[in-house]
């Protein structure tokens, strides 16, 4: 059977300490026409995108940054954020970055998940976390993303467990990595393995945590 392609992506982790004392996440539910992952809860991301190259050039002077640059064009053109050098700040575009690109230090890749082979739609995924200092409130497309929220990932998995939304295992994983995390700095700090799940694993899941379904 031939290999299925596989496409490069990029997801963002905006991160922020909460009020609570948790670190608080940045997720978007996707829309329920999108064509992959339909009314599943997510990161902003998406496919690295030819122009990302040209923006990773002028924003890092390294056309190999596409990833970031990638994550970087999906948060404003999902919740509406710009990354600048002062942080992120609410944007209807790419100029802001354009006048004042982040460093790449700024975007730092926490870990990546390529998709195996079986898997209908495939993914070579990078995500970065980015830490948010300011209250800034997401705004969604509201084509690709219908919601966009700030929570803990402990509550995110709390959530998940109440059939309130689905995760996709990735993204599932990643949450549970996180939730380990107690505070903003400590998500920027981590760097995990992903895995693939467990024969065991995946027979106790609920199915849509394993396969892409709506």
């Amino acid at each position: 059977m031939q290999e299925r392609p596989i496409r490069a992506a990029a997801s963002a982790i905006c991160v922020r300490d909460g009020r609570s004392g948790e670190p608080e996440v940045l997720v978007v539910q996707r829309s329920s026409s999108s064509r992959f992952l339909p009314g599943y809860v997510a990161f902003p991301g998406g496919a690295v995108e030819p122009a990302d190259r040209g923006c990773a050039a002028r924003w890092f002077g390294d056309a190999g940054q596409a990833h970031r640059a990638a994550a970087i064009r999906e948060l404003v053109e999902e919740v509406g954020f710009a990354l600048t050098s002062s942080g992120l700040v609410a944007a209807s575009g790419l100029d802001g970055v354009d006048a004042d690109p982040p460093d790449p230090g700024s975007v730092r890749e926490i870990c990546r998940w390529v998709a195996p082979p079986e898997v209908p739609v495939r993914f070579d995924a990078r995500y970065f976390a980015i830490a948010s200092q300011d209250a800034v409130d997401p705004t969604v497309d509201g084509r690709e993303v219908t919601r966009a929220w700030w929570t803990s990932p402990r509550r995110l998995l709390d959530g998940w467990n109440d059939g309130a939304h689905k995760l996709y295992w990735p993204t599932w994983f990643t949450v549970g990595r996180l939730a380990t995390c107690a505070s903003a700095s400590d998500v920027v700090a981590l760097r995990f393995e992903t895995r693939e799940p467990t024969e065991r694993e995946q027979g106790s899941m609920p199915r849509h945590v394993m396969e892409q379904v709506p």
